[in-house]
């Protein structure tokens, strides 16, 4: 099987997603056309013309298959290139355009939407690495074809639901669980050592710094001993929600800032108690994802992707302190040791490779009928 795998805003995630979907199908041929993940909106919708363009000879050679996430513009790449168009198409959503916190505003955004929705359109099948993103996904394109005057065809929501099937990225499960605890600081000695609550996700607005400050703040004045690791990409502008946080809670940071280190990143997961979510807007979650298989026990929002992933005792309401009450109630249990982890094992590589085989090859199958 020859594939063509296109990813229009390469993030560290997709970029994680391209690699493990090699790995788990080795034996098939695999090239990969990719996009630094910078100027969203010029990605999105300038991909076909930088593609069709400066990579024209790669694009023009002999696939059974092409693989692009849903930043692609596959609509226009495969108009622009006549051969693409011939090859039948997989489009996989990591996130959609539709499901953003209210109150974020993005230059472009109803561009980007209808980017995905023609991308959509254009394949011949779309996986969605959650029941979460493919339904917003879904809602979202039927709330913009009401709102549009005129025009609207009939029946484009329920095409797409035809074409939709879920699939997650994997995580690595079993090395996760074989990583040597590298916490910061002091090594662990007794029961009454201080609670290791850790965050994870980019520096951005979508992934709630504001709540989590307001969380370090509740647990302050819960009287509990507890640090604090919160690791992630950072980018040009940080919230100021985070500077607060280091100058409030300067105590209780033992680590600020992002790990590239493979290993050191693992050992830090190996090393937590509980880790936090206080995210805006998430479609699987694989940082906390990566957390819990590490031996983390999650203490995450009722709602995004998170109540199909984790069961109701790890999930906070919504409303003022409900968190940090949730993070008392987990250091309780995990102190009397009659809670463990939730079971993550349909997400190893192992469990996902041959349904990962089974869609694609069922891609080429359909439109070979």
């Amino acid at each position: 099987m020859k594939v063509l795998l296109l990813s229009a805003y390469a993030a560290q995630s997709h970029r994680h997603w391209a690699a493990s979907l090699q790995r788990l199908l080795a034996d098939w041929d695999w090239e990969v056309l990719e996009l630094p993940p910078r100027h969203f909106s010029w990605a999105v919708r300038g991909n076909p013309l930088y593609w069709s363009q400066a990579r024209a000879e790669t694009l023009a050679r002999p696939r059974d298959l092409v693989v692009a996430t849903s930043m692609v513009d596959l609509a226009t790449l495969r108009g622009l290139v006549p051969r693409l168009a011939q090859v039948p198409a997989v489009l996989y959503f990591h996130e959609n355009q539709f499901a953003y916190p209210p109150g974020r505003h993005r230059h472009g955004l109803l561009e980007a939407q209808m980017v995905s929705l023609y991308a959509a359109l254009a394949a011949c099948r779309l996986l969605f690495n959650s029941a979460y993103n493919r339904d917003s996904f879904l809602a979202g394109v039927d709330d913009l074809l009401r709102r549009l005057p005129d025009r609207v065809p009939a029946g484009v929501v329920q095409t797409l639901r035809a074409r939709a099937a879920v699939l997650p990225v994997p995580c690595e499960i079993e090395a996760l669980a074989a990583a040597t605890e590298a916490w910061p600081g002091a090594p662990r000695r007794r029961v009454g050592d201080p609670l290791r609550l850790l965050w994870v996700g980019r520096f951005e607005h979508d992934k709630g710094v504001e709540a989590l400050l307001a969380v370090a703040r509740d647990l302050q004045h819960s009287g509990i001993d507890w640090e604090l690791a919160v690791n992630g990409q950072q980018f040009r502008q940080v919230p100021d929600a985070l500077d607060v946080l280091r100058r409030e809670f300067g105590s209780r940071l033992v680590h600020v800032g992002y790990m590239p280190e493979e290993q050191r990143y693992h050992g830090l997961l190996r090393g937590a108690d509980i880790v936090l979510s206080t995210a805006l807007h998430e479609f699987q979650g694989l940082a906390v994802m990566e957390a819990v298989a590490a031996g983390c026990l999650p203490a995450v929002p009722d709602r995004l992707v998170y109540p199909e992933l984790y069961p109701a005792g790890f999930r906070y309401a919504a409303g003022e302190g409900e968190a940090a009450r949730l993070i008392l109630r987990l250091r309780e249990q995990l102190r009397a040791g009659t809670l463990a982890p939730p079971p993550l094992a349909a997400f190893a590589p192992h469990a996902l490779a041959p349904r990962y085989r089974a869609a694609l090859a069922a891609a080429v199958r359909q439109d070979s009928q």
